[in-house]
Order: structure tokens, then C-alpha cells, then sequence
């Protein structure tokens, strides 16, 4: 058995964020591919995190500049290390590098940070994304990493295609890695249109475009809805609410924050329609995937329904206007004839986009032709060789030098 490292940025919480489950995901993919994993971090551990022994994965908290971790990777020694994004690859990627150089590097990007950044920067400055700007210095940051590793794993086409059109990354040293459904998943059967109730909206409350969606919602797009549906609830769920979001809540307009749900899934499958007006971002949201799996219609623009386009229509509505999201909304709910086409393409969407087993397969295979030609793979980067050699000794000294510092201080 093949002995896989991962390091995360924090501990999974896979019903707190998309990110928590697809990092459950990746883990089960890799023990499928038979990897022991291992899990390290050195985030602080949190209430809601998963109990990673229920996985069959042993769990070890590390420590940031501190050479004890060189100790730790190379009694591990471990075949392959995975960085959950791009900022652990900058703090670890010297030291796996220097004590475990045959092991084969990857990165999970989760998303492109450096997108949803730039993104969030030119909302915030005359609230349109025309002209985001691409060449930040996050994204050399970001890039420079998906260089330095032999793979990247990506969720959505889009930023693949971002990724080689606009920063000329090799399409080898990238991996397309939706949401991965097994077929219970994907044939679990939903509720009917007269069993459901309300609209409901959730997300993370820490994640910025999470956030926006929900005051868009209570200042322009559900006066609207409740204008036109007066007895309507809409429901707001999301782990961590800050007191600022439970202070929108309102029992007179119907706008209820619900704050943590203990079953995303449960919740989703019971709502009549799921509401996501994302307004920046980047990657594939996972709300909308949850929605598709509980058959669930739903009303999003395009940015949150970037990377999940099929040749089919959308399970609901897309637009970036507030009236038409409302009117969309309005009608998915009275409809039932309406709503019953969009529960219909929810489920045939899920299983064009998230059918496991070909990206299982195709996974394995591009892993198995790296780790087999390693060194031909590794040369036939020469941007990522100039890379490794110049970025990690500048990453490695600035490390060194605060591990020093901290060893005086102490």
C-alpha cells in the first residue's frame, strides 16, 4: 500500500463548507486508489471538524516554521504529499522537497484563490468583474505553486482553462476533479413539489461571497419574492454566523437566519427552491451541487453557475439582475409544472457533471503515468525546475529565520 501526506490548510469540516466535503472526498478517492493517508495541520482543531479515525486516517497536528516537521516527513516518508491550496504548498513545499524528494507533490487548489480574490477587489471597487485583474501578486503566488507541483487538482473548466490560456501552465500538470457522487448519490430518491416548503440560502458565513449573497437577498432580491409571496419564508443557513447576519433576521418579513444546519442535505431536500445569488467567487459551489443532488431548483447567476454547464438547460433560473431572479424564483415556487422541469434537470445535470467513476479512473491513470516517469514529468517543467530552486530558498531562509527567532524568544 502506497502511503499518501496530506497537509491542510484547516481541519475538514465537511458540514460546515463545500471545502470540508470535498476534501472527505479527496481522501476517499485516494484510499480507493490505495493510499493510506495521513492528515496533518496546524491550524487550530475546531468543534465542528470531522473525526478523521472514523476514516481510517491517522490525524497529527504540526507546528509553522519549526524544523520538527522535518523530522516528522521523513520517518513518514511518505509516496505522494497533497497541499490543500496554495498557501501550505509556500510553507511546506521547501521541506518535503529537500527530506522527501521522490515523493510525488500535488496541490489542491479548492479553487483559484487568487481569482475569488481578484474578483472580490473589482467587485468591491465599481461592483462589476469586466475587469478583473488577472495578474495579481496572489495569483503569481498561486501559479508559481501549481508550477512547482507535479500536479494540480481543479474542480471547475473554467479555471482550467484560465489556467492554461492565460498563465501557459502545462495542461499535463493539471487534473479536472469535479464533485465526486457515487450512484446512490446521484439516484437518491427527492421529495415531491406539495411535501416542500419555503426558499432557502446557505453557505458559510466566513466565506465573503457567502456573506454578499445574503444582504443582496435582504436588501433587494427577497422584498421582491415576499411582495409577490407574502407568506413565503426564506430560510438562511451557514456555519459560523456572526452577530451581524442574525441581526437581519425577521420574523415579520419572513427572513429567517437559521444559522447551522446539522444536515445540509436534509435541509436542502426539504426547501422548495434554493436561492444563490453569488455575485463573485470562483470554483463550482457546493450549494448548488447539494442542490442538484436533492432535486432541488434553483435560482443563481452566472457566476454561480460557472464550471457546471451541461448541454443542458439550467435546473432553474440564471441571471444577474435583481428582478429576474425574483421573478424566476416567484415562479418556481407557484409552479408546480415548472418546477417539476427543473427538478427533472437538477437530477439529469448531477449525473452529466458528477458521475464518479470515469474521473475516478481517469485520475488514476494520469497519477499512475506521473509517479511512472517522474523525472522525465519533473523536466519537462522547466518553469517549475527555475521554480523550485529559486522560490524555495527564499521560502526556506525567510522560515529558517523565524524558527530561529522563535528558538531565542523561547
Amino acid at each position: 500500500m502506497k502511503s499518501l501526506l496530506i497537509i491542510g490548510w484547516v481541519w475538514p469540516e465537511p458540514n460546515s463548507s463545500a471545502a470540508g466535503s470535498r476534501m472527505v472526498q479527496l481522501i476517499r478517492l485516494f484510499q480507493t486508489l490505495d493510499y493510506q493517508v495521513t492528515f496533518v495541520s496546524a491550524a487550530n482543531k475546531s468543534d465542528h471538524m470531522i473525526d478523521l479515525a472514523t476514516l481510517d486516517v491517522a490525524a497529527q497536528e504540526i507546528t509553522l516554521n519549526c524544523d520538527s516537521f522535518d523530522a516528522f516527513v521523513s520517518e513518514l516518508a511518505p509516496d505522494a504529499v497533497m497541499y490543500d491550496r496554495y498557501m501550505v504548498e509556500e510553507q511546506f513545499g521547501w521541506r518535503v522537497a529537500k527530506y522527501c524528494p521522490n515523493a510525488l507533490q500535488i496541490l489542491d487548489t479548492e479553487d483559484l484563490q487568487s481569482l475569488r480574490n481578484a474578483r472580490h477587489q473589482a467587485y468591491k471597487k465599481d461592483g462589476h468583474l469586466d475587469n478583473t485583474e488577472l495578474n495579481t501578486e496572489l495569483a503569481i503566488r498561486e501559479v508559481a505553486a501549481i508550477y512547482r507541483c507535479d500536479l494540480t487538482i481543479m474542480i471547475s473548466p473554467v479555471e482550467m482553462a484560465l489556467l492554461v490560456e492565460h498563465y501557459q501552465v502545462p495542461a499535463s500538470h493539471l487534473c479536472y476533479l469535479p464533485f465526486l457522487y457515487d450512484e446512490q448519490a446521484l439516484a437518491k430518491p427527492s421529495l415531491p413539489y406539495a411535501q416542500r416548503d419555503n426558499f432557502i440560502a446557505i453557505g458559510n458565513f466566513r466565506h465573503a461571497p457567502n456573506w454578499d449573497s445574503v444582504l443582496w437577498l435582504k436588501q433587494q432580491i427577497w422584498p421582491q419574492i415576499r411582495k409577490a409571496l407574502p407568506q413565503a419564508e426564506l430560510h438562511i443557513y451557514g456555519a459560523y454566523p456572526p452577530k451581524k447576519a442574525t441581526d437581519l433576521h425577521c420574523e415579520k418579513s419572513g427572513f429567517l437566519v437559521k444559522g447551522w444546519a446539522e444536515d445540509a442535505f436534509e435541509v436542502m431536500a426539504k426547501a422548495k427552491v434554493c436561492l444563490a445569488p453569488l455575485r463573485f467567487g470562483a470554483g463550482i459551489k457546493g450549494k448548488l451541487s447539494d442542490a442538484m443532488l436533492c432535486s432541488t431548483p434553483s435560482v443563481t447567476t452566472a457566476i454561480g453557475a460557472e464550471g457546471m454547464a451541461t448541454d443542458l438547460a439550467w435546473p432553474g433560473a440564471v441571471s444577474d439582475k435583481v428582478n429576474e431572479i425574483a421573478q424566476a424564483a416567484v415562479v418556481l415556487y407557484q409552479n408546480e409544472e415548472q418546477w417539476q422541469m427543473a427538478s427533472e434537470l437538477a437530477e439529469r445535470n448531477r449525473k452529466l457533471l458528477f458521475t464518479s467513476q470515469p474521473f475516478i479512473e481517469q485520475f488514476r491513470e494520469q497519477l499512475t503515468c506521473i509517479v511512472n516517469q517522474l523525472t522525465m514529468h519533473r523536466g519537462r517543467n522547466f518553469i517549475g525546475l527555475m521554480l523550485n530552486h529559486h522560490s524555495h530558498k527564499s521560502t526556506q531562509y525567510m522560515s529558517q529565520w523565524i524558527a530561529a527567532k522563535n528558538q531565542l524568544t523561547s
